[in-house]
């Protein structure tokens, strides 16, 4: 026989005072993340909020240009999002970076090219990784230093983008030589002439130190 359905009143049910906040906070990184697995997304969110770790949630909701495909996979957002989680230990285990890839979604193969790239052991340095994932949002040299520098400063958004002369001439000089063929010399000139301008402009590099250069050797 069923057992009868139990009633509650009102002054039964007692919902704790900080779901809802909780609830809505959830519900907007949800919205500014879009996630493509929302389950899994969810139970890294909640995993992360219990432990106090960083988010995986993006600041702002990214629009996919006309000539993207809305799957595409990484992104500058996403990669801002990895760059808070693990950039605070310099080295990072690769099983560690996989799960958090994997937290927010990202297709395998996109990873697996970049440890490859960067022909990584177990433990990688996040600044190279991030390097690299630059590199496969930008289509040359300069754009992908371009996103580093946006993903990197400490301006707002829309404005210079600086960052420290080393912190540009480590990245820059990184994927110089992962591409294989840019000649060292023209990789030092370049950077000579960035360090000039970032020497008056206390030791920072802007967008447009590099972006407006008149005779780019990339």
């Amino acid at each position: 026989m069923p057992l009868p359905e139990t009633m509650f009143c009102a002054q039964q049910i007692k919902i704790p005072p900080e779901l809802p906040d909780i609830l809505k906070q959830f519900t907007k990184a949800a919205i500014r993340t879009q996630p493509h697995d929302v389950l899994q997304w969810a139970a890294a969110y909640f995993s992360a909020l219990s432990k106090g770790e960083p988010l995986p949630v993006k600041e702002r909701i990214e629009m996919p240009l006309a000539a993207e495909k809305t799957d595409a996979g990484l992104t500058p957002g996403l990669l801002k999002v990895l760059h808070k989680q693990l950039s605070p230990k310099g080295t990072v285990n690769v099983a560690e970076l996989k799960e958090k890839w994997k937290h927010l979604c990202l297709p395998e193969e996109q990873l697996k090219a970049i440890l490859q790239l960067g022909d990584f052991g177990e433990e990688v340095e996040w600044m190279k990784v991030l390097a690299l994932g630059c590199s496969m949002l930008g289509g040359s040299l300069l754009s992908s230093m371009k996103h580093a520098c946006e993903i990197l400063t400490r301006d707002p958004e829309g404005g210079a983008a600086r960052v420290p002369f080393e912190t540009f001439s480590f990245l820059y000089s990184y994927l110089a030589s992962i591409d294989g063929e840019i000649p060292e010399e023209k990789t030092e000139a370049f950077l000579h002439g960035i360090k000039e301008q970032a020497d008056q402009q206390t030791g920072m590099v802007l967008l447009r130190n590099f972006l407006t250069q008149p005779s780019r050797p990339f």
